[in-house]
């Protein structure tokens, strides 16, 4: 039987009565043991380490990286990553990598309707088998750019776990709670939540619910990190505070493991005749992180006209071009909208930016009706967008008092990069192809 041991020396655990506990803050220097004792003190690599464990350096971060931006971990286990068998190749068809240039894509919006949960293709999948790519761009060789994907799932993985060479993962839950077993701990996500994996960080996935869906961003470029504020100043937008990393747990079996890898964009598997979730402390700033974004502190206008999005960012991946992301991860959670003489959905645009777009719960207030969760939408670079016509003509009329937009939280995950989708996704029953009629009825109304 598999025994999940923890014990944390840090702060900022969860409140009392959880079964999870967790230490909070995001980029923060952690340290955790799951055994008394278990920590070598000074040295991080000392001759013999302390309950004969084995000491394992995991970074995040090229070594000589600025010290701000370093991310990486000491890991003290039973046994080290390095013993497994050889990787055989796997087949995981419907996870690609980076953008298929050969795609001849029109210039057009595009939109899926929500993807089916029961079905062929989510029949005895767990969380890896369940992945799909909808659109990618950049190269994960040249890490560079994302592969937007959503996964559907109804089985946890047991005695198997993944890790992900090729980017790290932000993973939003649409629909049931995941259980994340990971080398530095357990984390519990729910739709509303966020799970942030690193590059190269073991876990394996359970769903306490059964039948799960959801969107995941497989980063191949710069890691996540908070945005800078600016004008906003020293608070707001998500605070490093409320992220939050695991504590030390390890399984207490034995018993053979399969260990699934992502590297180079292909699949391999290799059999273990141990957990991989064998460590018994570590410390580090490298770690998966939990995030709500029930705690994100909306920004918006307080007297007229309609700020840039950008001002819902939660994490961002830059670039070589300041100021221009490789990604944004961005939400449009509830929040007070009381701007006077302002047509207050998001107005038609043309970006520089590519957006995929998609829903976890609720009504997004641009596509009332169109829109439905578990669903996405893609409008690439300098592709107009905006109101569907019912949103256009209700934002017009309506009587301009404060309104409280509610029980809704979309979005973007947001790229320099034009996204290209998979023929997976362009032959989806899925797929809206009637999405552009949306904008049909939007009449010249000029009255000189």
């Amino acid at each position: 039987m598999t025994v999940l041991k923890e014990k944390s020396q840090s702060v900022g655990a969860l409140p009392a009565g959880s079964d999870l506990r967790y230490q909070a803050g995001f980029g923060n220097e952690h340290a955790s043991e799951a055994v008394a004792g278990a920590l070598p003190q000074g040295c991080n690599s000392p001759q013999r380490a302390p309950l004969d464990l084995y000491p394992e350096l995991v970074s995040g971060t090229a070594f000589t990286a600025p010290r701000h931006e370093n991310r990486r971990s000491w890991l003290y286990r039973r046994q080290p990553s390095v013993v497994s068998g050889r990787y055989q190749p796997y087949a995981q068809t419907g996870w690609s990598t980076g953008a298929d240039r050969t795609v001849a894509l029109p210039p057009e919006p595009m939109r899926w309707h929500p993807f089916p949960l029961d079905n062929a293709e989510t029949d005895g999948a767990d969380f890896v088998d369940g992945m799909c790519t909808l659109a990618a761009n950049g190269d994960a060789e040249a890490q560079v750019g994302i592969g937007s994907l959503v996964y559907r799932a109804n089985r946890s993985m047991q005695r198997r776990a993944f890790v992900d060479a090729d980017g790290e993962l932000l993973i939003v839950p649409q629909q049931g709670r995941l259980v994340l077993t990971t080398e530095m701990g357990v984390l519990e996500v729910k739709p509303g939540e966020i799970a942030l994996v690193p590059r190269g960080v073991v876990f394996k996935v359970a769903l306490p619910d059964g039948l799960s869906r959801g969107y995941v961003c497989e980063n191949y470029g710069a890691q996540f990190r908070l945005p800078e504020l600016g004008p906003i100043g020293s608070n707001g937008l998500a605070n490093a505070r409320d992220f939050q990393a695991p504590v030390a747990a390890y399984e207490d079996s034995s018993g053979a493991y399969e260990l699934v890898k992502k590297f180079g964009g292909r699949f391999w598997c290799a059999p273990m005749q141990h957990s991989p979730f064998n460590v018994i402390a570590w410390h580090g700033n490298l770690t998966p992180l939990k995030y709500d974004t029930a705690n994100f502190m909306t920004i918006g206008s307080i007297s007229f006209d309609h700020p840039d999005p950008s001002i819902f960012t939660v994490l961002t991946s830059p670039s070589d071009t300041h100021g221009t992301a490789n990604c944004d991860f961005v939400i449009f959670p509830p929040r007070w909208l009381v701007m006077e003489d302002t047509f207050r959905p998001p107005w038609y645009h043309r970006n520089l930016m590519s957006e995929f777009m998609g829903l976890i719960y609720g009504e997004y207030d641009a596509k009332p009706g169109g829109f439905k969760p578990g669903g996405a939408s893609l409008h690439n670079s300098m592709v107009p967008h905006g109101p569907d016509e019912e949103a256009f003509n209700k934002a017009s009329h309506a009587d301009l008092k404060p309104q409280k937009l509610d029980h809704t939280l979309a979005f973007m995950f947001e790229s320099r990069y034009r996204f290209i989708p998979t023929n997976w996704a362009l032959q989806s029953p899925a797929l809206d192809t009637d999405y552009a009629d949306c904008w049909a009825g939007l009449k010249d109304r000029f009255k000189p």
